[in-house]
Formats: structure tokens, sequence, C-alpha cells
């Protein structure tokens, strides 16, 4: 089986895949309108709140994917956690190219944000419990949301 490791999250680093989402360390605010992006006029912003009380543990299978083939999708952490950030390219033959996947860590309260049309794994965290603000467009149409299973692979520390 493939393994990966984690690297570094930087915003060079992952500017193919979004947008690393930094708070800032000293009073103010950081705006992040980079990869935020809704590609079809009749979707509506949607927050949601999810609470996440199981945390994975290293090495992590991958065995599945994501896209928002028209809308970003943020994770902004509510309190310190540390989140897997899996990411992928698009295949010549559509789907996500696994072979060529990433792996990222957010922690210390830092956030991402996926672009839109970008695969990645399903929200993984690596302490838990806790909690997360997501925001992203939706209209209520298949674009919303599109899972794949992939050939597995690992991501190791």
């Amino acid at each position: 089986m493939r393994a990966i490791s984690i690297e570094p999250l930087t915003a060079a680093a992952f500017a193919p895949f979004g947008e690393p989402l930094v708070p800032p360390i000293s009073a103010g605010r950081a705006f992040f309108e980079g990869a935020l992006a809704s590609r079809r006029e009749a979707a509506r912003p949607s927050l949601s709140l999810s609470r996440v009380e199981a945390a994975a543990s290293l090495p992590v299978e991958a065995r599945r994917m994501e896209r928002h083939q028209f809308s970003s999708q943020s994770f902004v952490p509510m309190g310190d956690l540390a989140m897997l950030v899996i990411v992928a390219p698009h295949a010549p033959q559509g789907g996500p190219d696994v072979s060529a996947a990433r792996a990222f860590l957010a922690e210390g309260g830092v956030g991402v944000t996926y672009g839109a049309d970008v695969w990645h794994h399903p929200l993984t965290l690596l302490a838990a419990p806790a909690s997360l603000a997501v925001l992203m467009w939706r209209d209520g149409g298949p674009g919303d949301e599109e899972f794949v299973d992939v050939e597995p692979f690992l991501v190791r520390g």
C-alpha cells in the first residue's frame, strides 16, 4: 500500500488546493478571500457547526475522497485542534489522482479553505473532542458534494 508523509501546512505548499486559515497573532482581523468561491448563481452560503468526538490515530488509511465541484469549503476550528488535511489533484481519467495525494497538518487554531472542485479526504481530527465551523455554498443539487472510494493509501506522521 502506498504511503505518504505529512507536510507542514504553508500557504505556498497548499496553494494548489486552497488556503490555510491562520488566525492573527495580535489584535485585528485576517481576511481570507483567495480560495472562497461559488460557481453557481443560485447557491447560497451555508454555515454549519460540526462536533467530532473521536480522534483518528496515525497512520490513517485513506479510502475515500470528496469534492464540492462548484463551491469552496472552509473548516474553521473553534479552539485548538489537530486536523489532518489530505488532498489530491484531478486524475486525467477523472476523479482524484491518489498517486499524487498530499497530506498536511493544521494545528494550533489553523483551519483551511479547500478551493472549489478540490478533492479532499473527509474531516479527520488527530485530537478530539473538537468543534469546527464549516462554510460552503449549496443549492441542493448533486454538485453540492460528491464522494468516491479510492484505492487505499496510508498517511504517516
